[in-house]
Order: C-alpha cells, then structure tokens, then sequence
C-alpha cells in the first residue's frame, strides 16, 4: 500500500502499552500478500499451516524449510511494506544452534523475512535467546502447537485446569525472558489468555484465544472461507465467501464453453480480407 510503513518490535510494543490491537494474517503467496497489504493488515505471518491450506497435506508436520523460504519470497514480494513473520519448520529449530542459525538465516536472507516464529516454551527458550542475540527478532507461540499434535493428544483447548494454566503463564514469561518480541496464544481459554497479556510487557496475539489478546491472528483461507471442503471453526468469523464465488464461477465458465457461448465476438480478434487470401485463396475471402 503506498504511504504504508511496516511496524517494527518497538512500534508493536508501544501499540500494546496504548492499548492499540495488532492485526495479523496469514498469506502464502504474492497476490495473498497484495490484498492483505493493501487492506491495511499490521503483520502478516508465513505460516507453515500452509501444509494443511495450500498444499494439501492433512498437518503442518511435512513442510520443509525450502517449503517455507520459497513461500516467504513470495509474500515479501507482495508486502513490501508490511512486517512479515516466517515459522519455522518442524524440527528445524531442535538440533544443535548452528542448524537453527542456518534455517533461520536462509529464511531472513533468502526469503527476505523480518522475523521468525517458533512453537514451544521453556524447551525453546535457549534457542530462542541464542537467535535473538544473533539479531533476528522471534515471535513465541504457545497452547495448541500443531507442530507438536502427536504429543499433546489432538488439537485440544488449552489452559482449562490450575496446573494447565500455570504451565502456559510460565512459558509465556520465560519467552519473554528469552527475548521474544510477542507471543502467539492459540486455542488458549479467555481468562488464561488475558491474565497472560496483563502479565507480559509484549504482545499477546491471539487465535481462539478469546477477546483480551493485543492483537488477532486468522488464516486467510479461514477468514474468506477459501477452501473446500470447508471446516467450520467457533474461533474464526468468515467475513467473505470466495470459495463459493469461484466455484460458481468456474462452474458458469464450463457451461459457456460447453455451450459454445463463450468466447462471443466481444472476446475476438479479426483479421482483415488480406489476410484470409492468404489462407484460403481468392475464393476464400467469404469465409468466417
């Protein structure tokens, strides 16, 4: 969007302490990014839900870091002027912190991110610390972790007992501790969500996580219910439904053809009788 200029870590903090929500989207390509850019979002996450949503597998645990970086210079081309946030891949962020520092270096360089996303809490914060210091910002996210859904039995709402509760505020202090720039919380009870965002110095951004969040996440192909077929959610609101306008578009488009009603003469290019002789001879010049 022309004029636009994206936020940054320190801008995003101050909107917190004015109690200025963040807006924040997914998008997985250029035109994706466009739109979202030009509709005024603050952030836009890369995220590797694109998995479930853009390459139809049925979690987000198969994506790869090639996955991710050609994804992100997609989206960056898109949003020039946008904070872009890319995750990190299952299981490239668990090994030692050189192959951390490669992934996430390939994701600032090549994909020409400004951030990176990692799930997991206190098991992460060293390497969040050690990314941190190398002077890439890091965006926490905690709760339902779909990259860890094998060991936390499903994607099951989090925070709903004492100890659950606990757990979640601990982690959430500890990445901030470890110098994270905003924590997201996603499928996180209300209260728990926002006793966490009034503990913590930087922002909460929530997904299912209730209405007291510094800012909110959907994914883009949730909010415009662009899939099919399409998953019902309690935590998204769908503000468009573009999947029912393709298909009935596409579906008008196969019948024209079948039809023969289109293209129609207002979709031809003619060409002059020199060139019919040309084709067909003297005798030809009638023919259409």
């Amino acid at each position: 969007m022309a004029g636009k200029q994206a936020l940054n870590i320190v801008k995003m903090k101050k909107m917190k302490l004015d109690g200025v929500p963040l807006s924040m989207l997914t998008a997985y390509d250029f035109p994706s990014a466009r739109l979202a850019e030009e509709a005024g979002i603050d952030l836009i996450l890369v995220g590797d839900s694109l998995g479930n949503v853009v390459l139809g597998y049925d979690s987000t645990l198969p994506v790869t870091i090639e996955d991710m970086v050609y994804h992100t210079r997609a989206v960056t081309r898109g949003a020039e002027h946008t904070f872009i946030v890319a995750d990190m891949p299952f299981m490239t962020y668990h090994g030692g912190i050189d192959e951390t520092l490669r992934s996430v270096r390939r994701l600032m360089q090549e994909g020409r991110a400004h951030a990176v996303k990692m799930e997991g809490g206190l098991e992460i914060c060293n390497t969040v610390a050690s990314v941190v210091s190398a002077g890439v910002p890091v965006l926490g996210h905690i709760g339902l972790t779909p990259q860890s859904v094998n060991m936390i039995g499903g994607y099951r709402v989090q925070g709903k007992d004492p100890q659950d509760a606990k757990r979640l505020m601990d982690e959430a202090k500890a990445l901030e501790a470890a110098g994270a720039f905003g924590v997201v919380l996603e499928l996180v009870t209300e209260e728990v969500a926002e006793a966490i965002s009034k503990e913590l110095s930087i922002p909460t951004i929530g997904i299912g996580a209730g209405r007291y969040c510094d800012g909110q996440v959907l994914v883009f192909h949730d909010l415009l219910r662009y899939a099919s077929p399409y998953r019902e959610k309690r935590f998204v609101k769908t503000y468009a439904d573009v999947g029912s306008l393709i298909r009935e578009g596409i579906s008008q488009y196969v019948q024209e053809v079948k039809q023969r009603s289109f293209p129609d003469e207002s979709h031809i290019f003619a060409a002059d009788e020199t060139v019919l002789e040309s084709l067909y001879g003297a005798a030809g010049k009638g023919v259409k």
